[in-house]
């Protein structure tokens, strides 16, 4: 069963079993406007819950991706740097960043429902 949590900072993760795909909230990516760079992390790299995982930059500005759960960065889409406008496109689909093995599950309850996500955006107009 796959589920989605996002973070405050408008980063989600779709868990499937022991992996998440960690990408921006398309709140985020409208935020941002047109998405001109993105830069990922190595494969293996190690991350805690929050350090930084990615750079995203648009027209607008340059703003760090941070990792919504610790674990390890086991795949990247190679996609995104060649084709930055992707995160524009279709954030929460086609143009996630990484994949994680999830060091930790109980991380992902600190972290908001898709529902409490929309709220939370609802408080911040």
């Amino acid at each position: 069963m796959t589920d989605i949590r996002y973070t405050k900072e408008h980063e989600y993760i779709r868990v499937d079993g022991d992996t998440g795909t960690v990408g921006i909230s398309n709140h985020a990516q409208e935020q941002l406007g047109e998405v001109v760079f993105v830069e990922l992390p190595e494969i293996g790299k190690q991350v805690a819950q929050n350090d930084e995982l990615a750079v995203v930059e648009s027209v607008k500005a340059a703003s760090e991706v941070y990792a919504p759960v610790s674990g390890e960065v086991t795949e990247v889409n190679t996609a995104l740097p060649d084709s930055p406008e992707k995160v524009n496109a279709d954030p929460e689909g086609e143009a996630w960043f990484v994949k994680l093995k999830i060091a930790d599950k109980g991380e992902l309850d600190t972290l908001m429902s898709a529902d409490e996500y929309k709220s939370y955006l609802e408080t911040l107009d």
